[in-house]
């Protein structure tokens, strides 16, 4: 029923408008959407703005796309080596080099323009600092020299909602630095379990993320205790008067059950691609969740709850 295809055949030939969007990795996109209107939501209680939250989504995706096209081009040499990377356009020789950089530069330009044009100087600072992050010090240096490639990344990971955030109250106030903090904490143990189940591909390029570097079962650590410390970064948002009761049950509900998961790790006979797996897909569940339920407690009443408690 199924034509079985030989390994030595070349991969599908992609149209010109889908090698333009695969190189610029649209599922990183998507996933940033969401936290992104989180942030935005979450600074707006009610108050919202349509068509800046519209251009703040789009012009943050055109960046986000632009980093993500020339991390393409500085990596073509090890995604070669890795199985679920040799298949890229700037790989397979189907995308120039200099035409996805063009296309990632124009993006850049683009993103970055409107931005500019309809947010604010704080919003466009945390664009600029997490595309600088992502693509100077984590696509350039970090990702193949350091085992601390992945805690680098994760400032740029957790730019998103940050840039949502700001580009309503245009200032970088607590509730910003929650976010920033939270998000970039989620990232490592989710980037870890990626690490795990990918494991023989890191080890391929020679990329020296810690489960290859220092092994799984230092990983495994790694993993539960970022979990648990996440678990105190998403309680600080509530804590503060940023959100309400709502989200404190969501965040320690996903929070302990994703630790619990993460424990599960260390049962004897445990099948470590099954579990990272598990804890990886469960990571994507608990940031959706938390940005989703931050978008809609918006009733608290931030800093000036604190105000209140202080008399």
């Amino acid at each position: 029923m199924f034509k079985r295809i030989s390994s030595s055949q070349k991969p599908e030939q992609h149209s010109v408008f889908d090698r333009y969007v695969k190189v610029t990795k649209p599922g990183i996109i998507m996933g940033n959407l969401i936290s992104v209107a989180g942030g935005y939501f979450l600074a707006a209680r009610g108050d919202i703005d349509w068509v800046l939250m519209l251009v703040t989504i789009i012009g943050l995706s055109l960046v986000v796309a632009s980093g993500c096209a020339i991390n393409n081009c500085i990596d073509r040499d090890i995604d070669a080596k890795m199985q679920r990377t040799r298949n890229r356009v700037t790989v397979t020789g189907e995308m120039s080099l200099k035409a996805a950089l063009a296309h990632g530069l124009v993006l850049g330009v683009v993103g970055f323009g409107l931005l500019a044009y309809f947010t604010n100087e704080v919003a466009v600072f945390f664009a600029a600092f997490g595309y600088f992050v992502y693509v100077g010090l984590y696509s350039l240096y970090f990702k193949r020299n350091s085992v601390y490639g992945t805690l680098i990344g994760s400032l740029s990971g957790a730019v998103p909602p940050v840039v949502g955030y700001c580009a309503v109250t245009g200032q970088f106030d607590a509730g910003a630095a929650i976010l920033l903090v939270m998000f970039s904490i989620w990232q490592m143990p989710h980037s870890y379990a990626i690490a795990i189940f990918r494991y023989k591909d890191y080890a391929a390029a020679g990329i020296p993320v810690l489960p290859v570097a220092e092994g799984i079962q230092k990983a495994k650590h790694h993993i539960v205790l970022w979990i648990a410390v996440f678990a105190i970064a998403a309680a600080m948002l509530p804590l503060t008067g940023y959100v309400g009761v709502g989200f404190m049950v969501v965040a320690a509900s996903t929070s302990l059950w994703w630790l619990g998961m993460a424990l599960k790790g260390y049962r004897q006979g445990v099948d470590v691609n099954r579990w990272a797996r598990q804890v990886f897909f469960f990571s994507i569940i608990t940031v959706t969740a938390l940005s989703i339920t931050m978008a809609l407690d918006f009733r608290a009443v931030g800093p000036d709850y604190l105000v209140m408690l202080s008399h």
